[in-house]
């Protein structure tokens, strides 16, 4: 069973430092401390939104539309959490 469970939670942490990077970098960006015109920062920030679209884009379709707030990173976050901290230890060590 650890050889099924030490990666799912090792995949559910990295998706979940991403997620921390990413929301952090949003709001240095919308507080102007980063500037998407640095080459770095572009490059990075494209990095991230592509990992991150496709496990974004299915909550997304699911939630109603709030325009000027995203709250499917929210609902991912909330997701890989209770599965990497409730679910997946229920499951394998009942």
């Amino acid at each position: 069973m650890m050889a099924i469970y030490g990666p799912l939670k090792l995949i559910l942490d990295v998706i979940f430092f991403i997620m921390i990077v990413h929301i952090i970098m949003s709001w240095l960006i919308n507080f102007n401390i980063l500037n998407l015109r640095q080459p770095i920062v572009g490059q990075i920030w494209e990095g991230l939104n592509r990992l991150l679209e496709p496990i974004y884009r299915p909550i997304r379709n699911i939630l109603p539309d709030t325009r000027p707030l995203d709250l499917a990173p929210l609902a991912v976050f909330i997701i890989i959490i209770s599965l990497r901290d409730y679910i997946l230890p229920t499951i394998f060590f009942g």
